[in-house]
């Protein structure tokens, strides 16, 4: 597969993956962030302190998650990573639904379906890093949150004609970012509520129509 280009539905799909898969995580394994790794070390010493489960997956996650985006550094095929991620949230989603919930989510299946959700947004976050550098994250909003207010705070005080276009071109690309990524997130929520360790069994799914549009994109470059 050629390079592909951030498109809309590209980065779309993505950003909904990681809120999802995130947020679901977090629900189902007792506060392990799955697509970012900054959250964990909080969660951790709040276990360490409290005496809650899950300290072992959180201190895993930040190693795990370096690990697999060396592993992806070296594998030139974006077609090859999108299939891996795939791969790794179907079989995470098979042990959630199989062996969920989880009242220990250091319990082994609990773990393995961490750690494999771990890999799997690490894989992302590669994949965006070195073949869709021209869109916003997919994973992390809190730089993008920061620019869209700095954006908005330059267009409200009046800039000159050149920054101004500049912060209107990057509001188009980060404002979709976080709507995105919220969406993804009230959805694994909602469907966490509604559905169960069932939940788990979408992120697939969406991780295959995102590989797709990685075709489809390259193929129109």
């Amino acid at each position: 597969m050629e390079q592909p280009t951030a498109s809309p539905r590209l980065t779309g799909l993505l950003g909904f993956n990681a809120g999802y898969v995130d947020t679901a995580g977090f629900l189902a394994l007792h506060g392990l962030f799955t697509a970012h790794v900054t959250g964990n070390f909080v969660t951790l010493a709040a276990s360490l302190i409290h005496g809650a489960n899950g300290a072992l997956a959180k201190l895993c996650a930040l190693p795990v998650f370096c690990v697999l985006v060396m592993l992806s550094r070296m594998t030139r095929s974006v077609s090859a990573l999108m299939a891996v991620k795939i791969v790794l949230l179907a079989a995470a989603a098979v042990l959630m639904i199989a062996y969920g919930p989880f009242p220990d989510s250091d319990a082994d299946p609990a773990f393995a379906a961490g750690m494999l959700m771990v890999a799997a947004m690490a894989v992302q976050n590669a994949v965006q890093r070195m073949h869709l550098t021209s869109a916003p994250p997919s994973t992390l909003m809190t730089g993008t949150t920061t620019q869209i207010m700095l954006d908005l705070a330059d267009l409200l005080r009046g800039v000159d004609s050149s920054a101004r276009a500049a912060a209107r071109t990057r509001l188009r690309k980060m404002v979709p970012a976080v709507l995105v990524f919220a969406a993804g997130c009230t959805a694994a929520a909602l469907a966490y509520v509604w559905t169960g360790m069932w939940c788990f069994a979408l992120p697939p799914a969406v991780a295959a129509m995102a590989a797709m549009a990685a075709e489809s994109a390259a193929r129109g470059a």
